[in-house]
């Protein structure tokens, strides 16, 4: 690497964690392309990066030959981030076959580009590769536990498959590569329709519907707020690890779902009514990270309290549904002339959180 920086590559730039991460490197001075074919992100998260100087989106899916807008500018990329591919269970299912291939075919593009450009890659890996965990709390030499033909397999075991490859690379001397494995991570451009379970609680919540819990509550998770995540991804690229190793980024404080609907009913005020439903095949009762190594390796542990992201979320997940028509049209029409025209206003700001009573 000797050291040169360059231009960055996002795929998936465009996504939930994505989106954030752009934003964090423009604000550190580097020299953004972010690639992404909008299947399940939002261009409208890039509304206030697209009209930076340092900044260049190019729509192209990964499982495709890469484009000539980023093939012309091999020779100028340091770092390449891959985040590109379906995260949530009812996204990543919609689309099996394609979900796979991102993670398998689309690794491998980005793997090549980054052996031809000699630029370190980032894998944004998953916990999902510890499948139903059998150990507790997941370190990263755990192997996992995984229904290799179940309906997650898409996402599991292309994970898996994507790390192999990055390895295998990395090994042959022809990439360097970091690996991430990304625990449960929430914040605001989620996406409404996501069906993770925060983004799924709060909308429901927002809009006074019950909350629907799957199984009797009891399982667990833990919750990574975004800025953390991003802080945590961009250490590990920058880290210069001696070994080929995975490192866990999540937080390490276990909470149940139950516990969750308490910590958001206890923000908005008052008491939230619950649905219960089946628990869906192969969801995993519990899920911790052990992050010894990215404290060792990284020196970083996530530092945004639960209630404190929890109450950032709900802030933009109210402003999301309250715009939520102006956004559709956005996203067809452009941005400064539909919000105008939809909402009568000359600009658009953020509003206080206003909880249907």
């Amino acid at each position: 690497m000797n050291g040169r920086r360059g231009l960055t590559l996002v795929a998936g730039g465009a996504g939930f964690v994505g989106s954030h991460l752009g934003r964090a490197l423009l604000d550190a001075g580097e020299r953004v392309m972010c690639v992404d074919n909008l299947q399940t992100s939002r261009e409208t998260n890039l509304l206030g990066l697209q009209n930076h100087a340092n900044f260049r989106f190019v729509r192209a899916d990964i499982t495709e030959p890469l484009p000539a807008e980023v093939m012309e500018r091999a020779g100028e990329f340091t770092r390449i981030y891959n985040l590109a591919c379906a995260a949530s269970p009812p996204l990543y299912q919609e689309n099996p076959e394609h979900t796979m291939l991102t993670s398998v075919l689309g690794t491998n593009r980005l793997l090549r580009l980054a052996e031809q450009s000699g630029a370190r890659l980032l894998l944004a890996s998953t916990s999902e590769v510890y499948g139903d965990p059998e150990v507790h709390p997941q370190p990263e030499d755990y192997r996992g536990h995984v229904n290799c033909t179940g309906p997650r397999a898409c996402y599991d075991e292309g994970k898996r498959a994507a790390e192999s490859l990055a390895f295998d690379f990395a090994r042959a001397g022809r990439a360097e590569v970091r690996v991430a494995r990304i625990f449960n991570t929430y914040g605001p451009n989620m996406r409404m329709d996501d069906g993770r379970v925060i983004s799924n609680l709060v909308c429901q919540a927002l809009s006074g519907e019950p909350l629907t819990v799957y199984g009797d509550g009891s399982q667990t998770r833990s919750f990574c707020y975004v800025a953390d995540t991003v802080d945590g991804l961009r250490r590990l690229m920058e880290s210069p690890l001696a070994e080929l190793q995975p490192v866990n980024i999540g937080n390490p404080e276990e909470i149940t779902i139950k516990q969750l609907v308490n910590a958001l009913a206890a923000i908005i005020g008052h008491p939230l009514e619950l649905e219960y439903r089946e628990l869906p095949t192969d969801d995993p009762k519990r899920r911790r990270p052990v992050i010894a190594r990215a404290k060792e390796l990284l020196g970083w542990q996530p530092t945004t309290a639960l209630d404190q992201g929890l109450e950032k979320t709900l802030a933009w997940f109210a402003h999301e549904l309250k715009t939520n028509h102006a956004r559709r049209l956005v996203e067809r029409h452009g941005y400064e002339r539909v919000l105008r025209s939809a909402m009568g206003e000359d600009r658009v700001e953020r509003v206080p959180l206003q909880v249907p009573s």
